[in-house]
């Protein structure tokens, strides 16, 4: 007989308790408990004071980094330790850093409804068909990847200056006929609901805890991602040391990219093949190796522009940049195939069952995937694109330099 494990909640030192804007009149008596019965309460300045009536204990206000008081939550371990946190705890929360250091069965979680769902509520939007993301510490333009006409995003801001920055960012792709809402200190006494359109964003004094409501609007020639892989070339900025559209799309399959895995991208040039595996997730990651300053400034801003702004970049040359990067799910060697060492590093520091994928165009470099497809097995493909174009009067097919691909599966 299978025997039913029901959790020991006297086992479970570290109370994790979500608490909103109506302070302790939105908490439950258990809830209360676990805050009165604290040791120590640690939580942000504002936190603290709205379950203050209640709190008996020490008080820790969270130091910058968060991080550092870490250790001194885990020092207390097996004494009541009650964490203040907003809504809920494990959706863009502190909880998922507090779980780094405490198992499950040492925390007890008590969520409020976050601020997602308190947006949703207020606008009537089913939260399924909603992007949710969030702003708070990260790059504005993380929101272009969203920006599809119809488009409905829920984002948690930085502070009261984002819905401005967010607003101004879509007029400059094309999307000022948006709708944005600016909910401020939801389920509060100070609660506040404002829309203006992006273009002509006026609203002032925003508080700094808020959320952004966004119904997406396009106009002409508005700067849209694609979902699929193959982005228009003509959405990158080059130097020339691009992979084109089709070969990319095709680079892309080989690579097959799963969520959460990371990328090596040796030889980043303008960043396409990087910028593409992170648009297809987003938990997806991805480091760009690139000896050329300017290459590797041009790849962060297409980076950017294109709504993938955790790409990380290395300057250097392989395959001594390579060292003390975290090992790959994939590699992909579009430049310096030639160079001593690059394939070999590469190849030791992909992770079993890691996808190496590497394109030549010149013959030496063909020579050296015929060789490594001899001693590694895996898959050659040959790809050979032609493009309609002028000939005189007429059109005829011009054929572009064709394009030898080389890819293994690690054992």
């Amino acid at each position: 007989m299978m025997e039913t494990l029901r959790p020991n909640t006297l086992l479970r030192w570290l109370s994790i308790v979500g608490i909103g804007e109506d302070g302790i009149d939105g908490l439950t008596a258990h809830a209360r408990a676990l805050v009165s019965g604290a040791e120590l309460v640690v939580g942000g300045a504002r936190h603290l004071a709205l379950a203050a009536p209640l709190i008996r204990g020490e008080t820790l206000q969270w130091p910058s980094p968060l991080s550092d008081a870490f250790p001194l939550i885990a020092g207390r371990r097996g004494c009541p330790v009650c964490v203040l946190a907003s809504g809920d705890p494990f959706h863009y929360g502190v909880g998922k850093q507090i779980a780094q250091f405490a198992s499950a069965d040492e925390i007890l979680c008590l969520p409020q409804p976050s601020s997602f769902s308190l947006a949703a509520s207020r606008l009537a939007w089913a939260l399924q068909d909603v992007a949710t993301i969030t702003l708070h510490g990260r790059a504005l333009e993380g929101l272009t990847r969203h920006l599809f006409p119809g488009a409905r995003v829920l984002a948690l801001s930085w502070d009261g200056s984002t819905p401005a920055k967010a607003a101004r960012l879509l007029t400059d792709l094309g999307f000022g006929a948006s709708t944005l809402t600016v909910l401020e200190e939801m389920g509060g006494p100070k609660e506040r609901i404002r829309c203006a359109r992006a273009e002509s964003f006026m609203l002032e004094n925003i508080a700094a805890l808020n959320v952004l409501a966004i119904e997406v609007a396009g106009e002409a020639g508005a700067r849209i991602v694609p979902l699929t892989p193959g982005l228009d070339d003509s959405l990158f900025e080059s130097d020339g040391q691009l992979t084109k559209r089709e070969v990319r799309s095709v680079t892309l399959a080989a690579l097959a990219p799963r969520p959460g895995e990371l990328l090596w991208d040796i030889g980043l040039g303008s960043g396409s093949i990087a910028i593409e595996w992170l648009l297809r997730h987003p938990s997806m990651r991805a480091v760009g190796i690139e000896e050329n300053a300017e290459r590797a400034a041009r790849a962060m801003r297409n980076a950017m522009a294109l709504g993938a702004p955790d790409l990380r970049v290395v300057e250097g040359s392989a395959p001594d940049a390579l060292a003390g990067l975290p090992s790959a799910d994939a590699v992909f060697i579009g430049g310096g195939l030639t160079d001593a060492g690059v394939f070999d590093a590469a190849w030791a520091a992909l992770k079993p069952g890691g996808r190496i994928v590497a394109n030549a165009v010149t013959l030496e470099s063909e020579a050296l995937l015929v060789d490594a497809f001899k001693r590694r097995g895996g898959e050659l493909t040959r790809i050979e694109i032609s493009r309609a174009t002028a000939l005189g009067s007429f059109t005829g097919w011009r054929a572009a330099m064709p394009v030898t691909q080389w890819r293994a599966v690690k054992a």
